[in-house]
Formats: C-alpha cells, sequence, structure tokens
C-alpha cells in the first residue's frame, strides 16, 4: 500500500475552512483511492516543524496513486491545495504498512 501525505503547516489562512470540504470531495473522487485519514496536530514534541494538520490518502500501489493524481479529481484537489493554503504545504509519498497489536504480540512471545 502507497500513501500520499499532505503536511499542512497552517489551517489559518484565509479561507482555508471554506475550501476544506471542496478539498475532501474532489480527494474522495480521486480513482484508486482505497481510504483517508485526517490528523489535527496538537503539538510537536521535537524539532523545528511547523504543521497543523496531517491529511493522508491511501492508495494499493504507487502505480494507482501516481494515476489517481494525474486525474481530474486528482488535479482538482491539488489546486484546492494550494489555494487553501496559500502553498504553505508539503506533499510526500510513502510506502505503508501496518500491523495490529494482537498480531506483534503473537510474534513477541515467540
Amino acid at each position: 500500500m502507497h500513501k500520499l501525505v499532505i503536511l499542512v503547516e497552517s489551517t489559518a489562512t484565509p479561507n482555508f475552512h471554506e475550501f476544506w470540504p471542496r478539498f475532501l470531495h474532489a480527494a474522495e473522487n480521486i480513482p484508486g483511492l482505497r481510504r483517508e485519514a485526517t490528523s489535527r496536530v496538537g503539538q510537536v514534541l521535537f524539532g523545528d516543524f511547523e504543521c497543523s494538520m496531517i491529511h493522508e490518502l491511501f492508495f494499493d500501489s504507487i502505480a494507482t496513486l501516481n494515476a489517481g493524481l494525474a486525474s481530474e479529481p486528482g488535479k482538482e484537489a491539488g489546486r484546492l491545495l494550494q489555494e487553501m493554503t496559500a502553498g504553505r504545504v508539503k506533499l510526500l509519498i510513502a510506502d505503508h504498512s501496518e500491523d495490529d497489536l494482537e498480531n506483534i504480540r503473537k510474534y513477541k512471545a515467540m
């Protein structure tokens, strides 16, 4: 699984909250999107990093992610993202894997 990680520096830019539902609508129509997650950052524990929101879009593969971003809904989501953040955003593509605690404990006990 691969994901697009969107790091939003500030949600205080003018009209951010007006654009956010429009962005979500476009993003949720990206072909191949499996799920999404939003995290509002409450505190940076260490380091010099400005980020008030993290939004993640999950896809089955890097090819599906790239095709989705190149689609019309993907382009519209990107345009809205740039407009609502005034360009104060960082985009990362990550290879994503996860495990649940039950499975981790099972192998830890061996």
